[in-house]
């Protein structure tokens, strides 16, 4: 395996490695784990749409919140 020297890689090149790692882990999945802590959130986001708690909101939204 050859060593990256990452720092000195434009942040064009460091984005395209990246994808290229997540796509050959993407074909492995069934062989990553998820934190417990994933599963956590998840159940509790269940709990509060179950309970009626749960708050939504619309993309644009969502949108409006990164500006």
């Amino acid at each position: 395996m050859m060593n990256l020297d990452i720092a000195k890689m434009t942040v064009p090149e460091r984005i395209q490695a990246m994808e290229q790692l997540w796509d050959s882990l993407s074909l492995q999945e069934h062989e990553i784990e998820s934190p417990q802590w994933h599963w956590d959130v998840l159940d509790e986001r269940v709990r509060k749409i179950e309970n009626g708690t749960a708050e939504f909101i619309s993309l644009d939204e969502l949108a409006s919140l990164k500006k």
